[in-house]
């Protein structure tokens, strides 16, 4: 493909990503978490697929920078989802 084509592509998914997620409310920002945290577990099993494909020198590079970066992302979202949710939990009085 063209590579104008290609960065329009990407320029037109930033300002809409930007744009949705600017609306969300902020009741609502950890059942998305949760749900983005799935969508980078099924890209993930992707980058472990391409990773582990034995093709081309370069494709194999890319899966597994893609595999460090899901992973990150995967743990990083559980680790603040869980902790947006403990703030929810009620606290325990001292004399307890």
């Amino acid at each position: 493909m063209d590579a104008v084509f290609l960065t329009f592509i990407l320029m037109l998914a930033v300002l809409l990503g930007f744009e949705l997620i600017s609306k969300v409310p902020a009741t609502l920002h950890t059942p998305l978490m949760s749900g983005s945290n799935a969508i980078s577990g099924i890209t993930l099993v992707g980058a472990v697929t391409s990773a582990g494909s034995g093709g081309a020198e370069m494709a194999t590079l890319l899966g597994t920078f893609a595999v460090v970066f899901a992973t990150i992302n995967v743990i990083g979202g559980y680790l603040v989802t869980n902790r947006m949710l403990g703030m929810f939990k009620k606290k325990e009085s001292a004399g307890k």
